[in-house]
């Protein structure tokens, strides 16, 4: 079953965005106004598979990588992971942090590393995914990026 390319999200896009993370009991409460920080995948006009990318100074906070159950098994998180990974690189940004409940290995197979959330900068801790949308419990990860000409 042939599914489309990676693509950045719009407006347009915001109701399948909310069901598509909602269903998986992700959060979705400020995607309306951070519509265009997520990349998906869709199969014709269903969005299958998506993950977001919040910039926050020199750093960025990988949002909410989803996969609709039936497509998994695909690569399709390892290429939404991939692709926001190369744009972060692209913006100069330094490292890239994440908050999870369930996914800690499977991050970690990407080279992400657990950090207290104590030693996350400022700027991520202002997020609303940091401060407020997720829980306390969710365990935090960053993945330094190499800085650029090294």
């Amino acid at each position: 079953m042939p599914v489309g390319p990676i693509v950045g999200l719009r407006p347009a896009d915001l109701a399948q965005l909310e069901s598509l993370l909602g269903a998986h009991h992700l959060p979705y409460e400020d995607c309306a106004e951070q519509v265009q920080i997520f990349c998906g995948v869709f199969d014709g006009g269903e969005l299958i598979a998506a993950g977001g990318l919040e910039p926050a100074a020199e750093y960025a906070l990988l949002r909410s990588i989803v996969v609709q159950e039936r497509y998994r098994a695909r690569g399709l998180a390892r290429s939404i992971s991939e692709w926001l990974r190369r744009q972060a690189e692209a913006e100069g940004r330094v490292a890239i942090y994440l908050l999870t409940e369930t996914a800690e290995d499977y991050f970690a197979k990407q080279g992400f590393e657990k950090v207290a959330r104590d030693a996350v900068p400022a700027a991520i801790m202002r997020t609303r995914q940091f401060s407020s949308l997720c829980p306390d419990s969710a365990s935090c990860m960053r993945m330094t990026l190499p800085r650029s000409g090294s």
